[in-house]
């Protein structure tokens, strides 16, 4: 079990504990500072400690982790019965994956698998808030495939959720829409979820959080143009509802497009929204190093551009 040695400021006399520890070091949040300190892993001068234990500034903090805990047997045993999950890029703190169509990210129950219960089933080891399981930190929708970025440790959670706020990282799309776009746009607005209906979101509404994106055209096809489009922020949906909304829908999108995207012929040989995390550039948690990966385009989508392209 390997050591780990907290050096306490001295301005930090006074301060409790477990949220000393929070603050100081990554990845860790309070309740699991507590869990650790609770179950006798957190120690000053060999003692056990309570969370509630006043500081006085100077002395060294030592915290010996338990190995992390299983997943639970049902979501392990789903977890093997699943499709590939191909690997694109795989160190110490991250593994970054080509998620395939029709795969949710984070477990919802039920018997289909999610990238989560898959990779921490295939591509151990994982040690995250305590679990044998990779921690999240961005998504894609279910019908969307491509890049997606799991985090091997509490540290590198804490590296990546900060390069994301940061904006140091690069996301790019290819989506195939509908008509005839401009040659390149930047597309900005508030962002929130329709009051008319809660599964969907929207531009069109008075919010504080705002939603931008841009895109450039990389080929004209047959009622249809593939653009490349760079995420500025990461909002559900948002390319789905932006592009709609700007009138350009994604292809067989069922829940933002008209029936026009659901009809077209390519819509019905992808037989889902036609989105694809193509490139993912971020600093890797473990050297600031750029990781770049591109994953390649799946076999539905290469069909729909060969159909478009006539």
């Amino acid at each position: 079990m390997a050591l780990q040695k907290i050096p306490v400021l001295r301005e930090a006399a006074g301060e409790r504990l477990d949220k000393y520890l929070s603050a100081h070091v990554p990845g860790l949040s309070l309740e699991r500072a507590r869990a650790l300190i609770e179950q006798g892993y957190v120690r000053i001068r060999g003692k056990k400690c309570q969370p509630t234990r006043k500081l006085w500034g100077g002395e060294e903090i030592e915290i010996s982790r338990p190995p992390p805990r299983p997943p639970s047997r049902a979501s392990a045993r789903r977890s093997v019965e699943g499709p590939e999950l191909p690997v694109l890029h795989d160190d110490a703190s991250l593994v970054i994956v080509n998620k395939p169509a029709g795969l949710v990210v984070e477990p919802v129950g039920g018997s289909v698998p999610s990238v989560v219960e898959l990779a921490a089933a295939r591509l151990p080891p994982f040690d995250v808030e305590g679990l044998a399981q990779p921690g999240v930190v961005h998504r894609l929708d279910r019908e969307t495939s491509g890049c997606l970025a799991l985090a091997r440790t509490d540290e590198a959670v804490a590296a990546l959720d900060r390069a994301f706020q940061e904006k140091r990282v690069d996301k790019r799309y290819w989506a195939l829409v509908l008509g005839e776009t401009p040659e390149r746009d930047r597309l900005e607005g508030p962002y929130g979820r329709d009051p008319r209906d809660p599964k969907r979101f929207t531009t069109k509404v008075r919010s504080a959080r705002r939603a931008a994106l841009s895109y450039e055209v990389r080929e004209r096809l047959r009622g249809a143009t593939l653009v490349e489009v760079k995420l500025e922020t990461g909002r559900t949906h948002q390319i789905r509802v932006q592009m709609a909304e700007a009138g350009h829908p994604v292809l067989a999108d069922s829940l933002y497009g008209p029936e026009e995207t659901r009809a077209h012929p390519a819509a019905k040989e992808l037989g889902r929204h036609a989105l694809h995390a193509l490139r993912l550039s971020l600093p890797s948690p473990t050297t600031g190093g750029v990781v770049s990966v591109e994953a390649p385009l799946p076999e539905d989508f290469q069909r729909a551009l060969a159909l478009l392209r006539g």
